[in-house]
């Protein structure tokens, strides 16, 4: 037994070490959404007024639970639709948060979407020391979006914008998917220089996925809609050079951003540093520990009363768990995978089982390498999540 104990305390300290210079995030899940979209399968609940009170009281409790042992470099609300809180409670999460950080962000993300932007959150939202907003648009045709179950239109797409812009957010995001049933190729076009035509400064296209239990996912098993690979992978890579010729460099298989841009928050997690999830639903990586809260708003609150937190999915970080995930998540980058940086956080792992199966890779002309790096080639750009698939369950638990 004590053998085992000292062998844990041992990754322990390596971890920590690993971590103790690597930036600290903090995402804020907010539940609350009027409406689900058809899309949709994170974790979201109808908002009432005890509930939202109950949230913000759990959240400052939550937070009074994490052990935080450097301040918090970066900050993401989502959701849900964090707009839909009333100003005064956004100030009350916001202060709760400033609390907890022990320093004022370098970036704060919040998502929001279109219909719920109004001046007097913008205004809260700005005093905070918000940076940077996320606009949840999918996409500028009314038949689309009326096809997802979205509750904006084009019109209050393009006034949400105004007002974000006239607020003076250091950077604003749009959020759009391509592949939506009855888009072809000239829709996508047009939604994207719909887009460029506004300027923000960063884009992130997502192709439509199937989620279980949404009511896409029932459409498609009833045949009303269907899934077409080869069409997907035309409007990837359309995207991808439209986007190039307006400006936007692409960072990520489906980010896009001008020089200064790219979001903090994201990169750190794709690099596998640590990052705290508050609210339920939100997923975490800190203190040696990877888990999830509870995706129910209840009994979120009830664990966090009784001082308990991240109970789903939880499991103890290793090196060789940490450096696959920096490997799934890192190859779907530009910049590809620093292989001697990362040797250099994680010795332990197992290197030469992910070396052959890096070369295997290479061979079937998925990925390129170097000595120091490695990054998916354009056609492993459009198969990223089964170059992921074959990363996982490579490296030995050390």
């Amino acid at each position: 037994m004590d053998g085992r104990v000292m062998a844990m305390s041992e990754i322990e300290f390596s971890l920590n070490d690993a971590f103790a210079r690597s930036p600290l995030g903090l995402y804020v899940h907010v539940p609350f959404c009027a409406s689900t979209c058809d899309f949709c399968a994170f974790y979201q609940t109808t908002p009432t007024r005890s509930g939202v009170e109950g949230y913000l009281n759990a959240v400052r409790q939550e937070l009074e639970l994490v052990r935080l042992r450097k301040p918090v470099d970066t900050v993401f609300w989502g959701g849900g639709t964090p707009g839909l809180l009333a100003p005064e409670d956004l100030r009350t999460l916001g202060d709760t948060v400033l609390g907890a950080c022990g320093q004022r962000p370098a970036e704060w993300t919040i998502e929001l979407a279109p219909a719920s932007v109004t001046d007097a959150r913008l205004a809260v939202l700005k005093e905070l020391g918000v940076t940077r907003v996320s606009l949840g648009v999918q996409s500028f045709s009314h038949a689309l979006l009326d096809a997802l179950g979205r509750q904006h239109t084009r019109e209050q797409v393009l006034k949400a914008y105004a007002r974000v812009r006239d607020a003076g957010f250091a950077s604003v995001n749009l959020d759009l998917m391509f592949a939506l049933p009855g888009q072809d190729l000239a829709a996508w076009e047009l939604d994207l220089k719909t887009a460029i035509d506004l300027a923000p400064d960063h884009l992130s296209t997502y192709c439509l996925t199937f989620e279980e239990d949404t009511k896409l996912w029932i459409k498609l098993s009833k045949g009303q809609v269907k899934l077409d690979p080869e069409h997907e992978a035309r409007l990837y890579e359309r995207t991808w050079d439209i986007l190039d010729g307006a400006g936007y460099s692409q960072y990520e298989v489906s980010n896009f951003a001008r020089p200064g841009h790219a979001c903090a928050h994201n990169l750190n997690t794709w690099r596998m540093h640590e990052w705290v999830g508050i609210g339920p639903s939100a997923a975490g990586q800190h203190d040696c520990l990877r888990g999830a809260n509870t995706a129910d708003l209840d009994k979120w609150m009830e664990g966090i009363a009784r001082g308990e937190r991240m109970t789903d999915d939880r499991v103890r970080l290793t090196s060789g768990l940490l450096v696959e995930d920096a490997m799934v998540f890192g190859l779907r980058m530009n910049v590809g995978v620093d292989l001697q940086a990362l040797k250099t956080r994680f010795p332990a792992a197992g290197w030469a089982d992910l070396d052959r199966t890096l070369t295997r890779l290479s061979e079937q002309g998925l990925v390129e390498r170097t000595e120091a790096v490695v990054k998916l080639s354009r056609r492993g750009r459009l198969l990223a999540d089964s170059v992921g698939s074959e990363l996982v369950g490579v490296l030995s638990e050390a």
